[in-house]
């Protein structure tokens, strides 16, 4: 298996197969920041897809000689966050976990809209947080990106993105003692139900 600068300079010269393992390499992550932003798998594939599109179009002028995957990850995490504020297609996750939630026992059900209950009030928490200081945490705590890469994909130094991380999370730990006291237990734990 080639390194990762090997293959991203195949790719800048031209060889489709280099890219398309970049590709294979980083699409699932790519699909799972945009869904922790966009929330709805279908406009997440969208984003990630467009993520490799605008990727590709811009691979010429990517300095090889820095990693590849947070670049990547600006780049979706922007698309995200702008397909996100269109607000496109919110409602489609609902429908589908209630159409699913019929067709399961009852003591499925209890189980499963409890956790969901739960899910519910913690994204609701961080949804209270600015959209970048959303992605941070999602980043961090949703797919465990480290702090590196969590800071380039927001475009910000590592030292600004921990700052930013560190106040995000005591506003969070604010907004869930004051409106959810019963998940006041550490943000970090919070944070990864329903992820």
């Amino acid at each position: 298996m080639l390194d990762e600068t090997a293959v991203v300079l195949r790719a800048k010269q031209g060889d489709p197969e280099a890219f398309a393992t970049l590709v294979r390499r980083h699409e699932e992550l790519a699909f799972r920041v945009a869904y922790l932003i966009v929330r709805d798998a279908a406009e997440a594939e969208d984003v990630a897809q467009e993520g490799f599109v605008r990727a590709y179009r811009s691979l010429r002028r990517f300095d090889a000689r820095r990693p590849f995957r947070p670049w990547l990850l600006r780049i979706v995490t922007n698309l995200a966050i702008n397909s996100r504020r269109s607000a496109r297609r919110r409602d489609a996750t609902a429908e589908r976990v209630e159409r699913d939630i019929r067709h399961r026992s009852m003591a499925d059900v209890a189980d499963d809209a409890a956790q969901a209950e739960e899910a519910r009030r913690v994204w609701e928490a961080v949804a209270t947080l600015r959209p970048e200081e959303q992605t941070l945490v999602y980043l961090r705590y949703f797919l465990d990106v480290s702090e590196a890469e969590a800071a380039a994909a927001i475009g910000r130094p590592v030292g600004t993105a921990k700052s930013r991380l560190h106040r995000a999370l005591r506003r969070l730990r604010d907004v869930i003692q004051q409106r959810y006291p019963d998940l006041a237990r550490p943000v970090g734990e919070a944070t990864k139900t329903g992820a």
